[in-house]
């Protein structure tokens, strides 16, 4: 399974979380729901599993995600009004420092906001037509 039809599993995941709980619980409870949710998709993840953060080539660190999944998807949760740049940029550090590809960011606020996130740079494609 590539990294786009992952994170697709997990965006799915996400809203059915969200259309189950709605808005308003702590972050904890939303990162139990998808834990659940992933595992009865058959989706390897872990909660605040250390990842190494590199400087330099050498070891600095370690960041704990909110999840780990298939060991190669960060996923940061947030329960707020309304996704912040600030938010976009920490996970897009967290990418660059654990040189881990791919990146979600999923807000439970009061509908579900998901940002996608990637180490370098990817560009998106348009349909021809």
């Amino acid at each position: 399974m590539s990294d786009d039809e992952l994170t697709e599993k997990i965006i799915a995941c996400a809203f059915r979380v969200h259309n189950a709980l709605g808005p308003g619980f702590s972050e904890k409870v939303y990162e139990n729901s998808m834990r659940v949710a992933l595992n009865h998709e058959r989706i390897k993840v872990r909660s605040q599993v250390a990842i190494q953060v590199y400087f330099e080539g050498e070891v600095v660190g370690e960041f704990l995600p909110d999840l780990w999944v298939e060991d190669r998807v960060l996923v940061e949760l947030k329960a707020v009004l309304s996704l912040q740049k600030e938010h976009e940029v920490q996970l897009v550090n967290y990418l660059t420092a654990t040189k881990v590809d791919t990146g979600l960011l999923i807000n439970f606020g009061p509908s579900v906001e998901i940002k996608r996130k990637f180490r370098t740079y990817k560009p998106t494609t348009k349909a021809a037509g």
